[in-house]
């Protein structure tokens, strides 16, 4: 089993940046695909980037290309999300998900492990 934590939310003004991380403990042995994913007030849980266990493949949800990366660093047990160039419709809380593979995954409903959530706030 594998534990998340994610961290580096905040309050921004659209336009800004934050960087959020995702701390892995446990299982950490495994081989993990990871994603991002958010949720909005009223709203389902969406994808936002997704890597596969090497970091060699990433896949974005449409609205965020070109102003999010999903990274990770194997040797840390951390995946990254930098996050540039924010709307105020990026709002959500934002979680961090691990599956056992090696391959990429796209669904929510195939993750196995999440984190807690870190909230971005982006003000007009």
């Amino acid at each position: 089993q594998v534990q998340l934590g994610e961290s580096g939310g905040g309050l921004v003004q659209a336009g800004g940046s934050l960087r959020l991380s995702c701390a892995a403990s446990g299982r950490t042995d495994k081989i993990y695909g990871m994603g991002w994913f958010r949720q909005a007030p009223g709203k389902n849980r969406e994808f936002v980037a997704v890597i596969n266990w090497n970091g060699i493949t990433t896949i974005y949800q449409d609205s965020v290309k070109g102003r999010f990366t999903i990274s990770r660093d194997n040797a840390k047990n951390t995946v990254y999300l930098q996050m540039n160039s924010l709307f105020p419709e990026d709002t959500a809380v934002y979680y961090c998900a691990a599956r056992e593979g090696f391959s990429i995954y796209l669904r929510s409903d195939e993750y196995d492990y999440w984190g807690q959530g870190t909230q971005v706030t982006v003000s007009s």
